[in-house]
């Protein structure tokens, strides 16, 4: 093990977390009509990331992390990216002996599930106003259930809550922030932020996903905003089977020049690890060196813009034996401290797909030929 010199660090997990109950299929509920058996671990299971939590603690690294506490968000600053109806439905519903599903039929939540998603709403601002108030220079807050998917009036893709624009809706109505922005590299696209701020030139959204994988017809590399925040939301749909190289492609090409020219005070990470070389639900081949690399763009880009101000947010990620391995690279980046080795890596690493094809080239040079459109 080696170590350097600690950056201060946040890291937030509540044990709670994992209790979420996802139901008991695998994605849909259990059906035998349907052919659907039940299992003891849905796909989004909240296993996955309480195994990460714990090879942080195990790894040691935790011991350099400043804990921020969880918090849960109230309705107010719930209802500022959700509809009452909504809102009101998910607390009805989470009622009910068995709770009830967010809207899509795959996104179903357990008794008392509403008060779980909103602890995972709430730990989002009290990470992002830890970082504000200089607490710690940056941080990680690992939540569950995930929240990019969320829209106004209904969740999908296993999400209750958007988790990310609950925090920056609160922020704007609460603090003098100006520009901020939304990165995600989750592998499914960020449609959630992308409809809850296509209209504002002061909220920059990137997202990089694997192109048509969910929700099904969402990430067009042509979707840029509408109105006003025409230019400031940019895709880049990567093909199936883009590897480390192309996502560092895309890095450098997209998400580091579209921040600068973009100046944010805040940055905030959709930080899915779906996109890893082992996930079920997904088929990019990234590592945790290529998560690594990705983290170091974003702190690379808030240092020189943003105060060092930046936020990473916990999303997908549905390998129980590999995203805890991306998860630790990622939080070893950001705290400057290396403690422990990926043992994968020599596995996933050597697999064929990680150099840039000229296919993924493409689409990314095309993404990075909108930057012209961002004003600062």
């Amino acid at each position: 093990m080696s170590q350097s010199v600690s950056r201060r660090t946040g890291y937030l997990w509540d044990p709670v977390f994992g209790w979420f109950d996802h139901g008991s299929g695998p994605m849909f509920p259990a059906d035998p009509l349907a052919g659907i058996q039940p299992i003891a671990s849905h796909i989004s299971s909240p296993d996955i990331k309480r195994r990460l939590h714990e090879l942080i603690e195990v790894s040691g690294l935790i011991g350099s992390l400043h804990r921020v506490p969880s918090r849960a968000a109230s309705d107010e600053e719930l209802l500022r990216v959700h509809t009452a109806a909504y809102v009101s439905r998910i607390h009805a519903d989470s009622e009910l002996p068995k709770g009830g599903d967010a809207g899509d039929g795959i996104s179903s939540f357990g008794r008392r599930g509403d008060r779980i998603a909103a602890l995972a709403a709430g730990s989002t601002i009290a990470m992002t106003e830890a970082v504000l108030d200089g607490v710690v220079d940056h941080g990680f807050a690992l939540v569950h259930p995930s929240g990019h998917h969320g829209l106004p009036d209904r969740g999908l893709g296993f999400v209750v809550f958007n988790n990310i624009a609950v925090a920056v809706r609160h922020i704007r109505a609460t603090r003098d922030i100006g520009r901020i922005a939304i990165v995600d590299w989750d592998v499914h696209h960020g449609n959630g932020n992308q409809d809850q701020f296509a209209a504002d030139p002061t909220v920059l959204t990137i997202s990089i996903h694997q192109d048509n994988c969910f929700p099904p017809g969402s990430g067009s590399i042509d979707d840029r905003g509408t109105g006003p925040g025409a230019g400031y939301n940019i895709n880049v749909p990567l093909p199936p089977g883009t590897g480390d190289d192309g996502y560092r492609y895309a890095a450098d090409r997209v998400v580091a020049p579209a921040l600068a020219a973009f100046r944010p005070e805040l940055i905030i990470v959709a930080c899915g690890f779906d996109a890893n070389a082992m996930d079920p639900l997904a088929r990019q081949l990234v590592t945790s060196a290529g998560f690594a690399a990705l983290t170091r763009t974003v702190m690379d880009a808030a240092r020189d813009t943003a105060h060092g101000r930046l936020v990473l947010v916990a999303e997908g990620g549905y390998s129980p034996i590999y995203v805890p391995f991306c998860g630790l690279a990622t939080m070893q980046t950001l705290a400057g401290i290396h403690v422990l080795d990926d043992p994968l890596l020599p596995i996933v690493g050597a697999m064929g797909g990680h150099r840039l094809e000229s296919h993924q080239q493409n689409v990314v040079d095309r993404a990075a030929s909108f930057l012209a459109d961002i004003a600062g």
